[in-house]
């Protein structure tokens, strides 16, 4: 069989191990299932193995499969440090990126920066998934996660990319009909709208203040996995919010917005989670760097 079109098979196949499904792969890459089926057929028959119990619901791997892939990992991550190494003297990085964020983070902020690194770089091919969830880096083959505040894994690379807040704010209408907290255990007695994005504790507020970091506990009438939802919510006059200086700048500044609490805030600092293999990367450092550099001249309403 020709080695590139058994690399390329390799690639369908990690793909395939890692989503579990032969449709998610071809809508991913342009193509149809049957033709994914069919190049994974086609390693199997290369390798005279059967790579993938499959089912009319489900695809997962066998026990050949498994470790085939802990193979493939290592050829594919070995031929793309090939590819990084010989192409870092060029000026213009090129190949693919798999980038994940959250969902209004990505959109609103991360989606135009990555448009005019797109127009600088023609050549890099960039893919975006906005994941209101946790990511699994390596498990789920992202390249890049571009994460607002949150741990990050001791396996994973973390690079500061701008400095950002959440705060505490509510529209002017909620506020003439509720007398503003003037203390954090207040909040335990207001209708507040509370964000489930990711791996942040639920109705949990953790906040820093005069007195150091102090916790409370609400109880919300209205909550939303999605961001932009509560803040929606929370311009409608719902109740009293916490969210990112770079989503509600603009609103405090119109005065859409009042922020509570003023001497509080929760560190949620913007960062760029990587694997380690992909350190040397070129266009993976092409990447970060423009992103650094963007935050830092596209700050909205206080962070960078």
């Amino acid at each position: 069989m020709d080695n590139q079109i058994l690399l390329k098979d390799m690639g369908l196949f990690a793909s395939v191990a890692r989503v579990a499904s032969f449709a998610a792969v071809a809508r991913s890459e342009g193509m149809s299932p049957a033709f994914v089926s069919k190049r994974i057929a086609a390693l199997e028959q290369a390798l005279q193995v059967r790579l993938f119990h499959r089912t009319t619901r489900s695809v997962c791997l066998t026990q050949d499969g498994e470790a085939m892939l802990r193979h493939v990992q290592k050829i594919l991550d070995d031929v793309e440090q090939m590819s990084d190494s010989v192409a870092r003297g060029k000026t213009n990085p090129s190949g693919s990126l798999r980038i994940s964020s959250s969902a209004g983070f990505g959109r609103n902020q991360l989606a135009p920066a990555l448009s005019e690194l797109a127009k600088l770089y023609p050549q890099l091919h960039l893919h975006l998934e906005l994941l209101d969830r946790p990511v699994d880096l390596i498990g789920e083959g992202f390249d890049l996660d571009i994460r607002v505040g949150g741990a990050h894994e001791p396996s994973l690379i973390a690079m500061h990319l701008a400095r950002n807040y959440r705060v505490l704010c509510a529209s002017p209408h909620y506020l003439a009909e509720h007398e503003a907290p003037q203390r954090l255990e207040d909040l335990a007695q207001h209708r507040c709208i509370v964000t489930r994005e990711r791996d942040h504790s639920f109705g949990l507020w953790r906040l820093s203040g005069p007195r150091g970091v102090e916790t409370v506990k609400v109880s919300p009438p209205l909550s939303s996995n999605n961001g932009e939802v509560v803040h929606q919510w929370g311009v409608e006059g719902h109740g009293i919010f916490l969210r990112s200086i770079w989503d509600v700048g603009a609103d405090l500044r119109s005065g859409r917005l009042v922020r509570l609490l003023p001497d509080h805030y929760q560190d949620a600092d913007v960062a760029a989670i990587y694997p380690q293999r992909l350190e040397q990367s070129s266009r993976l450092r092409t990447c970060v760097r423009f992103l650094k550099s963007w935050f830092a001249s596209h700050a909205p309403g206080g962070y960078g």
